[in-house]
Parts: C-alpha cells; sequence; structure tokens
C-alpha cells in the first residue's frame, strides 16, 4: 500500500512540473499557399539565388512563433516525375521546386507543411516521397497524405499535433467527415494544441465569401468548409487553417477556437495568378492558452506581385478585406479586428 502511495505521490509531482514547465500563452502562426518557383517544364521559373529572397522581408514576423505553419503546393524535387495530366488542360497546372529550396522554409522558421492539396500529386510518388524526404531531412515536419494524416510534434514544452485534409486523391477527404473527426478526437487525446489544415472551396476573387454549404468547382465537390471546420473544433480542433479558394476568406472564433478560412496565395513565384486581391495575403499569429483557448490574433498584410518576393502591404489591403468579409460571412461571431490587425473578443 505504501508503494501504491508512493507512485500516486511521484506520478502527481511529474504531472505537477510538467503543468508549470508549460508556458501559459502560445503563438502559432499560419500563412497560405506557398511554391517557391518551379523548374518544369524549364527553368524560366526560377526565383534568382535560389529563392533566398522570397521571404527575407517578412522572415523577422514567421521565426516570432512558437510554431509556423504553411500549406506547400507543388512538390520538392530536383528532375525526373511524371508530370500529372488533367481532366481539364485550361486550368492544369504543375510544379516542381528543386530540393535545395527547402532551406528557405529552414530560414524562414517554418515547422510544420501541410502537403493535403491539389499539387501535393503533380510528380506522382517520385514526387511525394522526395517531398516529404526533403522536409524531414531540413527538420520540418509534414502530413496531410493518406499513409501520414497527421503528426504529433513539441516545442517549448507543449506537445501539439497537426492534420490536413483535401479533396484530391492521397489525401485525407475533407468530404468523410466520420473519419475526419476520429483523426481530430484521437490527436485530441494525445496532444494539447491541435491545428488543422483544409484545403477546400472554390477557386478566385468571386468565390472570397463562405457559402455554408458544398462547394462545386469544375466537376468536384471542394467541400463543406463551414461544416467540416465547426465539426472538427467539436471534436477537439483549436486552431484551423484553410487554404484553396487563392484568395483570402474571412475569419471566426467558434467555441472559442480560431478558424481562417482560406489565407490566400502567401509566396507563389511564378506560377499562380496573383493580380488584383490573388496577390494579398495574410500572416495570422494566433494566441492560445496551452490548451487552444482562443486570447487573440495579429493580422500582418502582405502582397507579392508574379515573379517578385513577398512584401509588407503598407495599405493593409487584405486586413481590410478580411475585415469586410468577417462582418459579412460571420456576424455571429464575436469578434472585432481593428485597423491595426489585431483580433480580439468584443470587449476585450
Amino acid at each position: 500500500m505504501r508503494f501504491f502511495f508512493s507512485v500516486l505521490f511521484i506520478g502527481s509531482l511529474f504531472s505537477s512540473l510538467y503543468a508549470q514547465s508549460r508556458k501559459d500563452t502560445v503563438t502559432v502562426i499560419g500563412v497560405g499557399d506557398m511554391m517557391m518557383g518551379s523548374n518544369y517544364p524549364d527553368n524560366s521559373k526560377l526565383p534568382a539565388q535560389n529563392g533566398s529572397l522570397l521571404m527575407k522581408e517578412v522572415e523577422p514576423i514567421l521565426q516570432n512563433a512558437d510554431v509556423t505553419f504553411g500549406n506547400l503546393e507543388g512538390v520538392l524535387l530536383n528532375e525526373g516525375g511524371t508530370a500529372k495530366t488533367c481532366r481539364n488542360p485550361k486550368v492544369c497546372y504543375v510544379f516542381r521546386t528543386p530540393e535545395k529550396y527547402v532551406q528557405n522554409l529552414v530560414n524562414a522558421g517554418f515547422d510544420v507543411m501541410s502537403l493535403a492539396n491539389n499539387h501535393s500529386g503533380d510528380f506522382g510518388d517520385i514526387g511525394k516521397r522526395s517531398s516529404i524526404r526533403a522536409l524531414e531531412n531540413a527538420g520540418i515536419e509534414q502530413a496531410g497524405q493518406i499513409n501520414k494524416p497527421y503528426i504529433v510534434f513539441e516545442r517549448g514544452g507543449i506537445k501539439f499535433g497537426m492534420a490536413a485534409f483535401a479533396p484530391n486523391t492521397g489525401c485525407p477527404s475533407i468530404n468523410d467527415l466520420a473519419s475526419a473527426k476520429k483523426v481530430i478526437q484521437k490527436l485530441d487525446s494525445l496532444v494539447d494544441i491541435v491545428i488543422v489544415s483544409f484545403h477546400g472551396g472554390a477557386e478566385g476573387p468571386q468565390h472570397e465569401h463562405v457559402p455554408r454549404k458544398a462547394e462545386i468547382f469544375y466537376g468536384e465537390n471542394r467541400g463543406n468548409v463551414y461544416e467540416f471546420a465547426h465539426q472538427l473544433v467539436d471534436a477537439g480542433a483549436d486552431i484551423i487553417f484553410g487554404h484553396g479558394p487563392h484568395v483570402t476568406r474571412g475569419i471566426e472564433v467558434y467555441k472559442n477556437r480560431f478558424i481562417s478560412y482560406s489565407l490566400g496565395n502567401f509566396c507563389t513565384y511564378g506560377g499562380i495568378n496573383v493580380s488584383g486581391i490573388n496577390g494579398l495575403a495574410p500572416i495570422i499569429k494566433v494566441f492560445t492558452t496551452n490548451q487552444g483557448y482562443f486570447l487573440k490574433a495579429k493580422i500582418v498584410s502582405t502582397q507579392q506581385t508574379h515573379y517578385g518576393p513577398v512584401s509588407i502591404d503598407p495599405q493593409n489591403q487584405v486586413l481590410k478585406r478580411i475585415q469586410q468579409l468577417t462582418k459579412q460571412d460571420f456576424k455571429e461571431s464575436k469578434i472585432e479586428i481593428d485597423d491595426l490587425g489585431w483580433v480580439q473578443p468584443l470587449g476585450k
């Protein structure tokens, strides 16, 4: 009996020390689509200096968080592989970024990337394996393929889980809510903070709004992202970052959990349309408790040109658009977004 109580005491002591060692406030940065140039079909769409200048201006911002996350469009592959074919050649794009470009993600402070999107399979299994190997060798976590729907990792004494979903072949499906919820419930039992990435919704400037129904685009069911996000929060998700529309959408806080429905085109050199609002994207830094409860967030506005780096937008255009879209699409979400980019619960 004495041994039993000793074990209980030691277990309780370790639990107490673990709780005390964890920070009270956790910061997670999310950005949108990333494609750092492509050498397919030739090198004409590769940036100078191996892309080292692409995020130089915003590196200090990206580095300043416990976890920094992005969505990797295309593959990290030097050469070879078979380029995918598409049902509709007019909207078919394939991206192959040299593997050494992963160093740009390291320099910018990225901790984890989603591979759940329509470009992770641009060069078949060879491209997927190469992307995963390049990221792992660089010390960057990744998830979002059928054989790896989620990842668990630790930063600063906090256990994080990240799961990623998309409507695309080889990815955990955004349209299979039952399976997605099981993944999140499992993650929630293992970690302190669950981050979810989804690639869903229709594309383009005419699809800035969240319609709260399934979005069919070019004959493909791109998911009901509103229902998906809410049900995954119900299942245990703490922070949700959306991608896919190639424009930024509104944000909301649901059950004290942060949701961004699309983070737009963040760093997409030479391969994706970035004219007009397509070239505006936020860096969103989310502040939570060590159990994922939303405290506040900070939006930094960025912009890019077709063959240019990511730069700070002094006009804060994407912040203004997020303010408008959030008021229009999520009137019930009790948050306020001020002109400096701070997002806080009403009354704070």
